[in-house]
């Protein structure tokens, strides 16, 4: 009789009040604050600054954009994406911040071969690639999200392709503006 009873209880509780099922998408909502991160990186135009935080951006757009691979041909083209309109996301109070795992040596030689001309961060262990959603061990996502001045994210872009994202991004900014 017990065995009967607690086999009508698993019963019930797996079929007639069965547990609430969650689909979860780890990347920031629009209208979240965008969650904070503190990396060592590279900007060929402040040699002497290795360390930035999200604060460094505060009343500033932030384009936070996270890839792969430094060299790879998918990440190369919107790395040049993003700096071929540098001066146009200048102009609207913007900076472009790129995330990978890839190390700052890496980043360096990127940037100084491929004229990158904004920050690229390195995210080694992709705790900050994971708190954005972003991370696929042992690589970021290619995912990106633009940031207001008061630190909310705006906009997300979620497995993006690399042809002409920038331009995509450039419209966005403009059209909130």
């Amino acid at each position: 009789m017990r065995s009967f009873f607690l086999s009508f209880i698993l019963f019930c509780s797996i079929f007639i009040y069965p547990p609430k099922a969650y689909s979860f998408d780890f990347a920031p909502e629009i209208g979240d604050f965008a969650p904070d991160f503190s990396l060592n990186g590279v900007n060929t135009k402040f040699k002497n600054k290795t360390k930035w935080d999200l604060k460094d951006f505060k009343n500033k757009w932030l384009i936070l954009y996270f890839y792969p691979k430094d060299f790879t041909t998918g990440c190369t083209i919107e790395a040049k994406g993003f700096s071929d309109l540098k001066n146009k996301f200048s102009k609207y109070n913007a900076e472009i911040v790129g995330v990978s795992a890839d190390n700052e040596d890496s980043h360096d030689s990127f940037c100084n071969s491929k004229a990158i001309n904004y920050t690229l961060l390195s995210d080694s262990n992709g705790l900050v690639s994971e708190k954005y959603g972003s991370w696929i061990p042992p690589y970021s996502d290619r995912n990106t999200f633009l940031i207001s001045p008061e630190g909310k994210v705006i906009y997300r872009w979620i497995s993006v392709s690399p042809i002409n994202h920038a331009k995509e991004v450039f419209k966005v900014l403009e059209k909130n503006l």
